[in-house]
């Protein structure tokens, strides 16, 4: 989805045409952000777009030896945490205030199950504050939430599932105009016996699998960000 702010009409006299900002895209999550390759895809499948010198941003760089060293390895994943962690100490407002971003991708949850066998409506409360804490940096920022993958051991997916499933509701009572909220599912047609190199993390074919599903909805919120900054930035008056 995409939407043009309508101006004012406004005098001719002093206008001047300005430079649109570059945007910010910032991958947050946790290990299955940080240590994977889908970001890697993903930024070589936008290099035949429009989008190809989209800043990647966030206080991370690691990667899992994708094979290409060209690609803009910034990210906000952070191995192990988890999404009530994050909301509850606030992590997100320092890392946003470090880099600010216009677009921002969050696949969280995986480590609150694993780890402390959390509630899902804990969960979704943590997701919440995330969300608030975003456009608290930036109100018109625009969000891709994940319905999140599949493990491949232990007994998480029957919560994971129910997770995915509360998801588009709850995004779609959070959504705002200025502040779009996509919902992406990587959770079907993902395979925990095929496409995980460990149980946990996407191997080569998971990590494509995840950069063909974010994309679509990236593309709509690029878009979405720069016509929101177009309307911002591209004119402007001089005495």
């Amino acid at each position: 989805m995409v939407y043009f702010k309508v101006l004012s009409l406004l005098p001719l006299l002093g206008l001047v045409i300005a430079q649109n900002a570059t945007l910010r895209y910032m991958p947050f999550g946790d290990s299955i952000t940080e240590i994977t390759c889908w970001r890697a895809l993903l930024w070589e499948k936008l290099q035949t777009t429009e989008w190809a010198s989209m800043n990647f941003v966030g206080s991370g760089t690691k990667e899992n030896n994708c094979k290409d060293s060209k690609y803009d390895r910034d990210n906000e994943g952070h191995s192990g945490f988890l999404a009530i962690d994050i909301a509850k100490k606030n992590k997100l407002d320092g890392w946003l205030k470090t880099n600010p971003a216009d677009v921002i991708t969050m696949h969280l949850g995986t480590n609150d199950f694993v780890q402390q066998n959390k509630n899902v409506a804990e969960v979704i409360a943590a997701f919440t504050k995330l969300v608030g804490t975003m456009r608290t940096h930036n109100p018109n920022i625009k969000i891709v939430v994940a319905q999140i993958i599949p493990m491949g051991t232990g007994n998480y997916n029957t919560k994971i599932q129910q997770l995915n499933a509360q998801i588009p509701a709850w995004a779609a009572g959070l959504n705002k105009t200025e502040s779009l909220i996509w919902v992406v599912d990587q959770y079907t047609g993902f395979s925990g016996s095929v496409d995980l190199r460990d149980g946990v993390h996407p191997n080569a074919n998971g990590d494509q699998k995840m950069a063909n599903v974010w994309y679509p909805a990236l593309i709509g919120a690029f878009a979405a960000a720069k016509a929101e900054k177009g309307t911002a930035t591209a004119v402007r008056f001089v005495a």
